[in-house]
């Protein structure tokens, strides 16, 4: 796997992107931003090509492999949205009545992209059942690209997405392909929601592993048992800063933790679609979260 930088991106514009992916600015600033960087060789199109998403970079396992099988599920969510539907994808090894430890993948703030369903093929891969709700199911669906989907995201009631993936990772506990094992692994909004299922469903989440992402709320980060694996970007200042205040909380809780930091890496180190994807950090800090998985879920 290769990313798509070919050139050294100023920094301000990985700046710029995040502040844009994360919503505190609109594509049109964002575009007119870039276009102050395009000279020296550098043009808009390089620009926009290293720094946006392109998710044919990112399929590592295909959904035609033959040691994973691949369908979708809905669950039932009534303190929710109704009703929830997420990929759910097995090793195609797994015996009828068989059962297999099982990871929920939670996706960034835009709905289930190619991705994050890759990222479920990879568990599935090495022997996992894993689940990758979408929140956007209330509305259709994840619609093809980030920018609607961060669009649909936002209009949604936060406390409503939460109890989805509750009622996403209950809906796993119970499985009939669930070894009664499970464990969650998210990515920016989705680490946000590894931590919060970690403190919401302490006696149900075996495992978890936030990449980027910030605690629980206050009223409820008190709860999380662990184990958890923090896994940070080393020039993420937004989401670093409130590491301090969490890991007081899980030495207060006696919780099992570890916290990695990789260095020279950007919030969305581990997405291979976009420029900010730093191919060895991304493969230790998986490597790592597999290993953890093992640790806690078999």
């Amino acid at each position: 796997m290769t990313g798509q930088i070919q050139f050294n991106i100023p920094e301000e514009a990985f700046d710029w992107y995040d502040a844009y992916a994360h919503g505190m600015m609109d594509r049109r600033e964002f575009m007119d931003r870039l276009g102050t960087l395009a000279k020296g060789g550098i043009t808009m199109a390089m620009l926009t090509s290293a720094l946006i998403p392109n998710y044919a970079l990112a399929e590592q396992v295909n959904f035609n492999d033959e040691d994973i099988k691949a369908s979708y599920a809905t669950f039932s969510s009534p303190n929710g949205h109704g009703e929830g539907r997420g990929y759910l994808v097995q090793p195609s090894s797994l015996a009828d009545g068989a059962t297999a430890p099982c990871v929920l993948v939670v996706h960034e703030n835009r709905g289930l992209n190619p991705y994050v369903k890759d990222v479920a093929r990879r568990l599935a891969k090495v022997g996992f059942v894993a689940f990758a709700p979408d929140a956007l199911h209330p509305l259709g669906g994840y619609p093809g690209n980030d920018d609607e989907g961060r669009t649909m995201q936002r209009s949604l009631d936060r406390s409503k997405i939460e109890a989805d993936f509750i009622a996403a990772a209950n809906f796993l506990h119970d499985h009939a392909l669930s070894s009664g094992k499970v464990g969650v692994v998210g990515f920016c909004f989705g680490g946000y929601i590894s931590n919060f299922l970690a403190a919401s469903l302490p006696d149900v989440i075996d495992a978890a592993v936030p990449y980027y992402g910030t605690p629980a709320r206050n009223d409820i980060v008190g709860n999380v048992k662990g184990p958890v694996m923090i896994q940070l970007a080393e020039t993420d200042e937004r989401v670093n800063a409130a590491w301090p205040a969490y890991e007081e909380v899980l030495k207060a809780n006696n919780a099992p933790y570890q916290m990695h930091m990789y260095p020279d890496t950007r919030h969305g180190f581990h997405n291979d679609s976009t420029g900010r994807y730093n191919p060895e950090m991304a493969e230790l800090s998986w490597g790592r979260t597999i290993e953890f998985f093992n640790e806690h879920l078999n």
